[in-house]
Parts: C-alpha cells; sequence; structure tokens
C-alpha cells in the first residue's frame, strides 16, 4: 500500500532518487556505518598530517634571475645584462609581468607567470631561455635562478651571536656559511638557507702599481702566477713492496704566505714573488648592507625559505630540533638566537579557528538537545558535523589545501547549515512517534521513523545541494582574489556536500538506532511554547498589515544606501603576524618603513613596490622619469588619507667616469680592452680563483691596494 509520499516521490525523478538512496541505506545498515567507521578513521590520519599555515599563498609563480657582475656601475649592468635578460624572457609562454632591476654589481630579473602556472615547468622554461642569451652576456657575468620559493616562504630566520667576544663577524659567517647552512639544508621542504650579515672573508692581494713599473711586471702576470699557484693534481699510482700507492700534489693556497711566495719572475736566478710587489692578507668582501640585532651591533643571520606546497609547521619544527643537535658543534661562546618564527602565527590562527569550530559544534549540540529534549535525537545531528567535517579535510588534502584561516573559516560557516537536515528529520520523526499509541509495536515505529525520514529527506537532500553550490561563482574570481577566496569556498562547499550525502544515509540509520523510548510532543517543550509565543504577535502584525511591513523593509533598505557609500573598501583585513619587518630607505635622510612581514614580501611580488598603492612611471629617459615621479610624489602627499609617499630615485647616484682617450692610448701600444682590464681589476677587484681550506671556499681577489685607489688622482 502506498503512502502520500511514495506518490509525491514518484511525480519527482529527484527526489525519487534521494528516497532510494534513504531505503538503501536502511536496508544496508551495516554496510552504511562501516563506511562512516571508515571515514571517521581517514579523516583522523588526514587531520593530523594536512600542512598548516597561517593564510593561503596568496603569491603569484615567479622565477627570479640574479646575476652577478662584481664593481659595475648600475647603469653598466643595466646596459650589458638586466636589458638583454628581460627583452630575452618577454616572449615566454604563460608569461604575465617581467620586471629588472639593475643596482651595483647585481641584477635582478623577475618573471611573474599566469595564475595556474607549475612551478617547476616555469624554472624549466626560464632556464631554456637563459641558455639562448648567455653568449650575449659579458664574461664573469653567470646569471642563476633563485630558489624554489614563494613570497610567503621565509617562515625562519636565527642569528649567530657571541656575547664572549671570542670570535669576530667574520668566523661567524664561515660558521654560518660553511657549517649550520649545510646542516639546515638537507631538511626536507627547505629551498634555501640564507646567509645574511657579517663579513666575508677573502683573500686579497694588494698590488702596489709602483713595485710592478719597478720590477717592469704587466698586471696580467700576477694574474696568472695566482692562478697557477692555486691547484692540485694527481700522479696515478705507484706500486711498491706489493703495495699500491696513490701520488697526489698538494697546491691548494690556505694561508697567505702561500700567495706571497708565488713566483712572477725569475731574472738573474733571483725570484720575484707576488709579495714583492703586493700585500696579501685576509679580508672582508665589499659590503652592500647589514643585519644588525636588537640595537646591540652587527649580527649574522640565516634566513629559512620553504618550498612551496611543504608544511610550513613541520618546517619550522625541523629546524629548530636540527638547531638544537647543530649547537653541540658550535665553538665555546657562540650561541643561536631565533629572530622571526612564524610557527607562532600559524599555531595562534589555527588553534583560535579550531577552538572556534569547537565552540560552534558545542553550541549546535546545546541547541539541538534543547529544541529536542531529546538526548539521543540529538546526537543524531550531532554526529553528522564531524563526520562532514573530516570528509571535507579528506578532500582538502587530496586537493593541496593547507588548513589555514580561510579554509577553516568555510567550515566554520557551514557548521549551521550542515545540522539542517538533521535536525528537521529527526524532528518530523518526533512528530510521527508522538502521535502513536504508547503501545504500538518497535516494528511500527521504525516503519514510521523510515517515513520520515522519506518524506522530509529528498527535499531536504536537495536544498543543501543547493547551500553547496552557492558558493560557485567564488571559483570565477583571478588573481589573488581567487587564492584568497577560493579555499573557504572549496571548503564550504566540500562540507555542505558531505552533509548532503550523510542526510540521506548516515542520519536514517542513526535514526532508526537511537530514538527509542518516550518522545514528547512539540508543544510539550517550554522552550518551544516560549518562543513561538514571543514570534506569533509579531508574524500576526506582519500578516495582517502587509503593506506597512513591505513599506518599513524598503524604508529600512534604502537608509543603508548613505552609511554603504561612506564605507571604505580593502581587498583583506589586516592580519596582525605577531612580528614587524623593518624596511629602512635612504633617499639626500632616513625613511623609516615598518609593515608586517608576508604583507609587505606580498605586496612587492604583486607590484614590484614596497606599498599595496603605487604610481609606475615609464619612459625612454631617466632624468624625465625623474623628474616627473618627484612630481608625482609631492601631489601624493595631499590626497586625503596618505601617510607618506616616497619617489624612487632612479636617478642622482654619484659617478667617477674614466673616459679613455683612444688616440693617446693608441700612441702607447695599449689596446681599449687592456686599459679597460686595469679598471676593472685593480680599481673593482677580480675573483682570481678559490682557496680551499678543508670544506671551505674563499675568494682571492686582486685589486690596488687602498692608498692608490683613494682618490681621484690616485
Amino acid at each position: 500500500m502506498s503512502t502520500d509520499a511514495d506518490k509525491n516521490l514518484q511525480h519527482d525523478p529527484a527526489k525519487s532518487f534521494a528516497a532510494r538512496i534513504i531505503d538503501w541505506s536502511v536496508a544496508n545498515r551495516f554496510f552504511v556505518m562501516l563506511g562512516a567507521l571508515a571515514l571517521l578513521a581517514a579523516g583522523i590520519i588526514v587531520l593530523t598530517k594536512i600542512p598548516l599555515d597561517a593564510i593561503p599563498d596568496l603569491s603569484d609563480t615567479q622565477v627570479i634571475i640574479r646575476t652577478e657582475f662584481p664593481g659595475q656601475a648600475p647603469q653598466v649592468i643595466e646596459d650589458q645584462i638586466t636589458f638583454p635578460l628581460s627583452t630575452q624572457m618577454l616572449s615566454l609562454p604563460k608569461t604575465k609581468v617581467v620586471r629588472g632591476f639593475s643596482m651595483f654589481g647585481t641584477s635582478f630579473v623577475y618573471i611573474i607567470f599566469e595564475d595556474g602556472t607549475d612551478m617547476y615547468w616555469a624554472r624549466s622554461r626560464v632556464l631554456e631561455y637563459l641558455s639562448q642569451v648567455r653568449n650575449q652576456l659579458p664574461a664573469g657575468a653567470e646569471p642563476a635562478l633563485g630558489p624554489d620559493a614563494t613570497g610567503v616562504g621565509w617562515v625562519f630566520q636565527y642569528a649567530l651571536i657571541d656575547k664572549t667576544g671570542q670570535h669576530d663577524l667574520s668566523e661567524l659567517r664561515s660558521l654560518q656559511d660553511w657549517f649550520v647552512r649545510f646542516e639546515l639544508a638537507t631538511l626536507d621542504g627547505v629551498a634555501e638557507v640564507a646567509s645574511v650579515g657579517g663579513f666575508v672573508k677573502e683573500y686579497q692581494v694588494l698590488v702596489d702599481p709602483n713595485k710592478l713599473r719597478a720590477f717592469n711586471i704587466p698586471l696580467q702576470t700576477i694574474i696568472e702566477a695566482v692562478r697557477s699557484a692555486n691547484q692540485e693534481t694527481g700522479g696515478r699510482t705507484l706500486e711498491m713492496a706489493e703495495s699500491e700507492y696513490l701520488i697526489r700534489s698538494f697546491g691548494y693556497v690556505n694561508k697567505p704566505d702561500d700567495l706571497r711566495e708565488a713566483v712572477l719572475k725569475s731574472p738573474d736566478g733571483t725570484p720575484v714573488t707576488i709579495g714583492d710587489v703586493a700585500r696579501v692578507v685576509e679580508g672582508p668582501a665589499i659590503r652592500r648592507g647589514i643585519t644588525e640585532l636588537n640595537g646591540e651591533g652587527e649580527a649574522v643571520g640565516g634566513i629559512i625559505v620553504m618550498r612551496p606546497g611543504a608544511n610550513a609547521l613541520d618546517v619550522i619544527g625541523n629546524v629548530k630540533k636540527r638547531l638544537e643537535s647543530v649547537k653541540q658543534g658550535l665553538p665555546d661562546g657562540v650561541e643561536i638566537k631565533i629572530v622571526y618564527d612564524r610557527s607562532a602565527l600559524i599555531k595562534g590562527s589555527v588553534t583560535y579557528l579550531k577552538h572556534k569550530l569547537i565552540e560552534e559544534s558545542l553550541m549546535v549540540a546545546l541547541v539541538t538537545f534543547l529544541f529536542l529534549l531529546h538526548a539521543r535525537s540529538a546526537l543524531v545531528a550531532i554526529i553528522t558535523i564531524p563526520l562532514g567535517i573530516l570528509a571535507a579535510f579528506i578532500i582538502m588534502s587530496a586537493q593541496g589545501i593547507t588548513a589555514n584561516i580561510m579554509s577553516l573559516g568555510g567550515i566554520a560557516i557551514a557548521i549551521g547549515a550542515m545540522v539542517d537536515a538533521s535536525i528537521v528529520m529527526v524532528e518530523n520523526a518526533h512528530r510521527k512517534l508522538s502521535a502513536m499509541p504508547p503501545e504500538s509495536e518497535k516494528e511500527e515505529k521504525q516503519k514510521a521513523l523510515i517515513l520520515a525520514a522519506r518524506e522530509v529527506g529528498p527535499g531536504l537532500f536537495f536544498s543543501l545541494l543547493i547551500i553547496t553550490v552557492s558558493f560557485f561563482p567564488v571559483f570565477a574570481l583571478t588573481g589573488q582574489s581567487a587564492r584568497l577566496f577560493t579555499p573557504l569556498a572549496f571548503t564550504k562547499t566540500y562540507a555542505m556536500a558531505a552533509a548532503a550525502f550523510l542526510s540521506v544515509t548516515v542520519v536514517p540509520v542513526l535514526m532508526l538506532w537511537l530514538i527509542r523510548g518516550k518522545i514528547k510532543c512539540e508543544d510539550e517543550n517550554f522552550i518551544n511554547r516560549f518562543f513561538i509565543a514571543l514570534y506569533r504577535p509579531f508574524l500576526n502584525a506582519a500578516l495582517k498589515w502587509r503593506k506597512t511591513t513591505i513599506s518599513l523593509a524598503l524604508i529600512a533598505l534604502i537608509s543603508t544606501a548613505l552609511p554603504v557609500s561612506k564605507l571604505g573598501s580593502e581587498f583583506m583585513p589586516p592580519l596582525y603576524e605577531g612580528g614587524l619587518l623593518y624596511m629602512p630607505m635612504t633617499l639626500p635622510g632616513m625613511m623609516n618603513s615598518w609593515g608586517y612581514p608576508i604583507k609587505i614580501r606580498l605586496d612587492m611580488l604583486t607590484t614590484g613596490i614596497r606599498t599595496p598603492v603605487g604610481i609606475k612611471i615609464a619612459g625612454p629617459d631617466l632624468m624625465q622619469i625623474d623628474k616627473i615621479a618627484r612630481e608625482v610624489e609631492s601631489l601624493a602627499r595631499d590626497v586625503p588619507g596618505t601617510r607618506s609617499a616616497i619617489a624612487d630615485r632612479v636617478v642622482g647616484g654619484k659617478y667617477i667616469e674614466i673616459d679613455p682617450d683612444r688616440r693617446e692610448i693608441a700612441r702607447y701600444g695599449i689596446s681599449l680592452g687592456t686599459v679597460q682590464r686595469v679598471i676593472q681589476t685593480a680599481l673593482g677587484g677580480m675573483q682570481l680563483d678559490e682557496a680551499v681550506e678543508g670544506r671551505e671556499r674563499y675568494p682571492i681577489m686582486l685589486r690596488y691596494d687602498r692608498p692608490f685607489r683613494d682618490n681621484m688622482s690616485d
């Protein structure tokens, strides 16, 4: 005998489909609950392994090309390196932006790719195009790719300090470069351990040009002598007394005396060595910045850069553990101090949302119990919450979405709606059971429960599906907005879809198992009676004065126009990161720049500048660009709400320019290349080779001694 619910379902194939799922679930209770237990177990496992971070990675796919060209002026860097590299990279597929920066001795080219571009595909294509332009670069300029990291990859920073004064900054930098850095670089998820601060040790051959003239020795002879004085070789093997001995010749430079004794020439059997025409010392490399710690003086530090997709919390935890073991190998007096640690931000963000999720779940459970006044019935609705959340986490993990503020926020949004279907089905079951005689058989009550589920289950299933697809427009976003909001949309969608599926599978089975005993009528619940009595007068009044109600609603809507027009807008609210990044700028004095570390790096990646709002001026004339930029700076300062406006100075560097007289150098039989080589080597300094001290490598530099290059006349 068919019921009215069956007749209604026959006219709606979609609802009939949901009803058949309910019938199958009731008939296969063991398999349904086995699946629920499997979902529970899998979700708990995934929950312990899902990557954690504070916010989604909002950065674009980026590849950095860094080219060192020591001693060269920015204009030389721009003309010979940055421009040819930038123009070559413009034709890369899926390229969105190419930015070039030229500074003293270094060129940076940033290639920003379109959304969704794989990081390692992008790096391989850049390398492919780089191979085509290498032969256009000057000798000694070797471009290299930056680490495979994103704008939010900077997750940890530490400093090496020695309060006892036993070790200077050069020794601390060597300790960082050749011991601590290698220990940390082997950890999973670490893309780079960048060294900052201190002095990079190098062997310096400081030539006296007067002595070169006195001994009639050209600079090229010293270059060749230095290179030939720093090499080792092998002579195969020698068999003696039925044993084989490997032949090895020592020759690496490991102290300044080794270079001082290198022979330049030997007229009449009297050797002239490098020490006769130059000072050979251990000294610091030229620095373009310093690292300072807490106003106490300079320090040496290391920055941990994480690979994209790695678990930031695990990476930081592994770094901390490794640092504890590294401390055992440090010299006496040297300490490691943590300077920046994102784990506090990650734990704080995730813990806060986790607590809110638990509070929200408990509140839903409490409200459900108060309105149903039946503990086991309330449990039916409550069980669907953790199962739906765990199902969302499983799909999140498979998709590579980290647990962060936005993804967990999507689950928080969904929790309230996830239990709607369960509550309505339980209430419908209560209505039917309360109307049955107390002496009804168990089979009759179970039929009533199944009928209650079949009556409202299909409608509830599709209502949850409608809520599920409500966030689909978010997936049409692109760029940073997509990276920020799609994790929330995904997790909310997954949680609601899971709740819809659970409402027609697990919930009917739980109803059969848990809804037992005496079921009170809805009117017997004093809370229900109180709220019905509270809203009924307002409902009756609204239905009686319908035009007045609509008019008041329209007036209320129109009244919001003025405050809405006064509201500001922002891409996302500022996230309190628990730390500040200080980026001073020196333009005639000192301009202080303070901001949150992640926010500043994302702004720089997105716009190429330190702030979220900026104006870029392009043109062929640097002088005109600089003039317009200064005018824009003065105008921007008067804009309401502007705290400060600074124009980057693209010109204004002080130069000592050497303009060779080609006619005069030709009279002396000297080529222009020889003149330029002397300027590059003797004044700017040239790395000739590397000294080998065990596992450590230090550059050997050649240049004029300081008294011969301190002013223009020298």
